[in-house]
């Protein structure tokens, strides 16, 4: 499912048990310089993260000062963020003329103590080539690291490298719990694009080999992927960014389950197994 960008006035845009993906939780929060505001969500474990701006948050007698380098967009720095435990409240103060802040959650009732990640503890990874159009990075803020601290949630940042190109390559899916071969894992996006008129496609395929859907991403655009292969790509000329939010059905580490015709293609892609190897 494909959300149009829109003012949402900073109310989730994927909220608590979701019909389509009841495990994810996302929220879009704009605020300005002295402005609070506070996220707490039942039953889901959060990750805040400035996309823009610089914030302060407290979580009980947590304080986490100075979250966010980031000033015109998401490609000005490395990310920071602060997960927030289940269902705890953490309050949010805008330290910046302004700032935009990815609110990500997954249901979970398991009890971890909050924690900041700063930009130098992010965990990148950097696969594909120009030749095979799948160069990207990865960005994982809440990533493999932090599997004792953290439940069902994982959350990253993958960009394209150079201009235009595929991302998601070779398709794969991760709706069904069959280890070792596939987990269940609910998944959103949030896209953007440099320049900000550029756009992209998010394909989305059922079955093998059967006519899927495809939606046209503008900057801004939430997809919300249930079941199915799902790559997409970017307009040459331009640069894509999207915000992952994935949360675990019965575990938080990520297995995915590549399209078997398309399968060959990560022997033809550098790098892409370190990929793999780094979701679980």
């Amino acid at each position: 499912m494909h959300i149009a960008p829109y003012d949402n006035q900073n109310q989730p845009i994927i909220g608590a048990d979701h019909d389509l993906v009841p495990l994810v939780y996302f929220n879009i929060i704009h605020l300005t310089r002295g402005q609070s505001v506070t996220s707490q969500v039942a039953g889901y474990e959060t990750c805040i993260v400035p996309a823009t701006g610089t914030i302060d948050i407290t979580c009980g007698s947590d304080s986490f000062a100075s979250i966010g380098k980031r000033v015109l967009n998401v490609w000005d720095a490395e990310p920071e963020a602060a997960y927030i435990p289940t269902g705890a409240a953490a309050t949010l103060t805008c330290t910046s003329d302004r700032a935009e802040v990815f609110v990500a959650g997954a249901r979970s009732d398991q009890a971890f103590a909050a924690f900041a990640i700063r930009a130098d503890a992010i965990d990148s990874v950097q696969y594909g080539s120009d030749d095979t159009k799948t160069h990207r990075k990865i960005k994982h803020i809440l990533g493999t690291k932090y599997h004792d601290r953290v439940g069902r949630l994982l959350v990253s940042e993958l960009y394209t490298v150079g201009t235009g190109g595929w991302s998601g390559f070779p398709s794969h899916k991760h709706d069904t719990d069959r280890l070792p071969l596939e987990t269940h894992h609910d998944e959103a996006y949030n896209f953007r694009f440099n320049p900000p008129h550029g756009s992209g496609l998010q394909m989305l395929q059922r079955e093998d080999g059967q006519p899927g859907d495809a939606y046209h991403l503008v900057n801004g655009s939430t997809v919300v992927i249930d079941k199915g292969y799902h790559p997409c790509c970017v307009l040459p000329g331009y640069e894509m960014y999207y915000f992952t939010i994935l949360a675990g059905k019965s575990q938080r580490s990520l297995v995915q389950y590549f399209q078997p015709s398309h399968a060959d293609q990560i022997e033809t892609i550098p790098g892409i197994k370190d990929m793999i190897a780094k979701f679980k």
